[in-house]
């Protein structure tokens, strides 16, 4: 059980306080209510472009990482599809430094075209390096237009294409700041040994004054059904064939999605797996093979990949699959196998409870959902799965006419 205090300041910003005794390290978590999906399907790529900006100095601090490192802080962040998350931790006693440069870079960045330039460089070489000069790098990027036709999750955090962050100007990243990143838009989350009376004279001294700003409403479409199965084939130059399958889900919200979550594991958690026992140690039909959820706010993903034998027919091993997907379609699982899986859920994450990072970067992940407190349920929505809601699921999900799959094959393949 997770306990923590909450309130709102007059300008919107949430403030969420988990009280930890024992540690003497201070984290600050700010989850900005931003991530790929709330773009402008034109300009892709300005979320995860502003996690490097916000580091790239604010209006009255020209280095945020210099004062930080100063007192012994550290810090970092994330973007995905859904959400951009700040985290920095730093010894309780300087704590009001951390609420200084956060604060700092909320009320405005330092929009000079010198900053804009170098972190563009340094986004371009990221799409490049990870993307598309990496070996199986684009999966991705071509499996999720195939999956998605109308919901932005249809590009990856990176952007669709180089040419969306190269042409950014100044007004669009001014123009994509003023309508996200604002304390109506954010939750910030203070966990360690602090109090909450403290935390809130603090958050009213460096973030009570930044205004509340218009926030971009504009409604994301939803995902149709889709109706009939989707291929597509690539030819790249990579040692081993791959097949990567994508079957829409339910959303995080979804009374579903713990059960999805735990079909998932059933087939690719750990040496024991279906999916690794079958395909790669008996089988050998794949070299490696990975099942797992997208873990998306909207209806997400349920991928299936690996890389083929070279030995082994491209069909064949798609039926291979199928034929793992059709037993667990067809029979009801054993309860021992069932509970494995709920086991190693359960214990990550009561793991993931125990550093005061980890803890407030949860509480803000569950506030954005819509209560902190979710964080504390989540344990026995997975517990609670039964035999029969996996075999339910599983056959409302891994339909043939649900499905887009991606061929990625060996040049010159035979």
């Amino acid at each position: 059980m997770i306990n923590f205090d909450k309130f709102k300041l007059d300008n919107g910003l949430k403030v969420i306080v988990h009280k930890d005794k024992t540690s003497p390290i201070v984290a600050i978590n700010i989850l900005y209510k931003v991530g790929a999906r709330n773009e402008n399907p034109q300009k892709t790529g300005f979320a995860h472009l502003f996690e490097h900006l916000m580091f790239g100095g604010s209006i009255n601090i020209p280095s945020y990482d210099t004062p930080l490192q100063k007192i012994g802080g550290e810090n970092n962040a994330f973007t995905n599809n859904d959400i951009t998350n700040y985290y920095l931790t730093l010894p309780k006693q300087n704590i009001e430094t951390g609420f200084w440069l956060e604060s700092d870079r909320m009320l405005s960045l330092d929009f000079s075209d010198k900053s804009l330039e170098v972190q563009r460089k340094v986004v371009v070489e990221e799409f490049k390096q990870r993307y598309l000069n990496q070996p199986y790098g684009d999966i991705m990027l071509l499996l999720r237009p195939l999956a998605y036709k109308k919901h932005p999750y249809s590009w990856a955090t990176i952007g669709k294409e180089i040419s969306h962050i190269e042409n950014a100007t100044i007004q669009d990243v001014k123009d994509f700041f003023y309508k996200h990143y604002a304390p109506n838009n954010a939750i910030l989350v203070v966990a360690g040994d602090v109090k909450t009376n403290q935390i809130k004279k603090l958050a009213e001294k460096w973030f009570g004054n930044i205004e509340n700003r218009k926030i971009d409403k504009t409604k994301i479409p939803i995902e149709p059904k889709q109706t009939k199965e989707r291929k597509k084939t690539v030819y790249r130059n990579v040692p081993f064939n791959s097949i990567t399958k994508a079957y829409h889900m339910c959303n995080r919200l979804h009374k579903d999605y713990q059960a999805t979550d735990l079909i998932s594991d059933i087939l690719s958690n750990g040496n024991s797996s279906r999916l690794y026992q079958n395909l790669v140690k008996d089988k050998k039909i794949f070299t490696d093979i990975n099942a797992y959820i997208m873990g998306s706010i909207d209806n997400g993903l349920f991928i299936i990949d690996g890389k083929i034998n070279n030995n082994i027919k491209v069909k064949d091993a798609e039926n291979e699959i199928i034929n793992e997907i059709e037993n667990l379609k067809n029979n009801i699982i054993d309860n021992n196998e069932l509970q494995k899986v709920k086991n190693k859920v359960e214990a990550a994450l009561k793991l993931s409870e125990i550093g005061i990072l980890n803890k407030a970067m949860n509480l803000a992940f569950y506030e954005n959902l819509g209560d902190a407190n979710l964080l504390n349920t989540e344990i026995d929505k997975y517990l609670n799965v039964t035999t029969k809601d996996i075999k339910r699921i599983a056959n409302n999900i891994f339909k043939t006419e649900n499905t887009s799959t991606l061929y990625y094959l060996k040049k010159n393949n035979d």
